[in-house]
């Protein structure tokens, strides 16, 4: 019995270490998922600054037409 309740135990405890593990990497990803996307936006607000600016240039220079 007592070879039964151990197997029983190391089995729950293994489960419980896979669920932490999974949270882990769910976490994980998230993060990652959200860094991706900050760089994304923060590229996209770079271009759009650099579009204005070139278009300023343009109009002051006169080849904006």
């Amino acid at each position: 019995m007592d070879s039964l309740n151990s197997d029983f135990q190391a089995g729950q405890t293994k489960g419980q270490a896979q669920e932490k593990t999974n949270q882990f990497m769910d976490k994980a990803s998230s993060a990652a998922q959200s860094a991706k996307e900050s760089c994304q936006e923060t590229g996209q607000q770079i271009m759009a600054k650099a579009q204005g600016a070139a278009d300023t240039i343009k109009s002051k220079v006169g080849t904006n037409k």
